[in-house]
């Protein structure tokens, strides 16, 4: 019966170390692994808890700065609270003033309107005019203005229903009044007359009226 012989590439080797030993190099060499990954976690934990602070310490520093701009805007501001003041009660003032003088007249050309219509030598001797309301619309010739008497009189008789009729006519004018007319003979050579006339709002001054627009 012929032998097979087992080739061989080498010198044989046979490892005597036991295995208790290569346990514990495995241990050894786990232990090492895990001590890296450890120290890799705090390395990571340092410089995320680094980025934090020096995130919030820029934000620090962004607040002060606008704490610092705050601070200037205040101070202009309140070193601008006179000027503020002053514009407030000059607009209050001026409110006043529109609202209490918003029936001011215009007292020549309403006298001038009476006489316009009289004869030549009538003189206007006295008026007596209660002002009318504020003015509500836009349209001040649809509102009472001034209401009262005209007294005047003259060297001759006059035909006062042809007065009162031109009286109707003047721009302004709403109403005159003949049934009131008195006449009375205050000497030899004067004649007197009373008539009662109202007149719409476009008799007021707006002098003082608010500027359109305005505050």
């Amino acid at each position: 019966m012929t032998a097979v012989a087992v080739p061989f590439s080498g010198a044989p080797r046979v490892n005597l170390m036991p295995r208790s030993e290569i346990a514990r190099r495995e241990r050894e060499s786990l232990v090492r692994m895990w001590v890296w990954i450890v120290l890799g976690a705090i390395v990571v934990a340092v410089l995320i808890i680094a980025g934090a602070f020096a995130f919030k310490f820029l934000a620090d520093q962004r607040l002060v700065a606008e704490q610092a701009r705050t601070n200037v805007l205040l101070t202009e501001i309140a070193s601008l609270s006179e000027v503020s003041q002053a514009l407030a009660t000059e607009s209050e003032l001026t409110d006043f003033r529109t609202d209490a003088m918003a029936t001011d007249l215009a007292w020549t050309p309403v006298i001038a309107k009476i006489s316009g219509v009289l004869p030549a030598e009538t003189t206007i001797t006295g008026v007596d005019f209660t002002v009318g309301g504020v003015p509500q619309g836009e349209d001040p010739t649809v509102e009472q203005g001034i209401v009262g008497t005209v007294t005047f009189d003259s060297p001759t008789p006059l035909d006062i229903v042809a007065l009162i009729r031109s009286l109707r006519g003047v721009e302004g004018v709403l109403y005159a009044d003949g049934q009131s007319v008195t006449s009375s003979q205050v000497s030899e050579d004067r004649f007197s007359y009373l008539l009662n006339v109202e007149f719409d709002q476009s008799v007021y001054s707006n002098e003082y009226a608010a500027e359109e627009g305005g505050d």
